[in-house]
């Protein structure tokens, strides 16, 4: 019996935060309630909801303005320096996926980060290197559109020349996973890398 064979995705897209570094946002918002007293979970969804919310994720407000409206509405106190480090420096990057991204490339495959995030990521890349690893960057705060916008994943693929149905989507955001299934791309929701490691082997069992 003949078994189709069929073809490793052309295009491979990687989330960053949760990714391919732990979740400094999260874990830094949380931090930061604790610091202040506050519920951590409670003030990490009032910070998610805001980023989106005052348009500060989407590159249409200003960092300074997105922690003056958390300021508002929690109470908390400090300065925005304060504030960014929690958060960046709780960004640790995972050397194994990195290495997992330069294998991808030396393939042939076009390798390609999409990620919710704002100017922070730039920082993170000149302190770690991130983008030498990539084909592509799209940051939300550059392209100006989140993942929770579902166009992103076509507009992605056509600026990347590749169809939906040839890329693979890696993201440990259940949601973003759903919207970019629902687009015609390939999804891998990310646990954690031993997990991560076998799932991509079903696309690419030679790598």
């Amino acid at each position: 019996m003949n078994i189709e064979k069929k073809a490793a995705p052309a295009t491979v897209l990687f989330d960053f935060g949760g990714v391919l570094a732990d979740e400094g946002f999260q874990q830094g918002m949380m931090a930061i309630g604790r610091g202040q007293g506050l519920d951590p979970e409670l003030f990490f969804r009032t910070a998610d909801r805001l980023i989106y919310e005052t348009g500060y994720l989407a590159g249409r407000a200003s960092e300074e303005a997105y922690w003056q409206a958390l300021r508002e509405q929690t109470g908390i106190r400090g300065s925005d320096n304060e504030f960014r480090a929690e958060l960046l420096t709780r960004f640790v990057m995972r050397p194994a996926m990195f290495v997992h991204v330069d294998r991808l490339r030396a393939v042939g495959s076009t390798v390609a980060l999409l990620s919710d995030q704002t100017n922070w990521l730039d920082e993170l890349d000149r302190t770690n290197g991130i983008f030498q690893h990539f084909d592509a960057v799209f940051n939300s705060f550059s392209i100006h559109r989140s993942k929770r916008d579902p166009a992103v994943f076509p507009e992605v693929c056509a600026a990347l020349t590749t169809a939906p149905d040839r890329t693979l989507f890696i993201d440990d955001n259940a949601g973003h996973i759903s919207r970019a299934a629902q687009q015609g791309l390939k999804t891998i929701l990310f646990t954690t890398v031993a997990e991560f490691d076998e799932q991509l082997r079903a696309f690419f069992p030679r790598r």
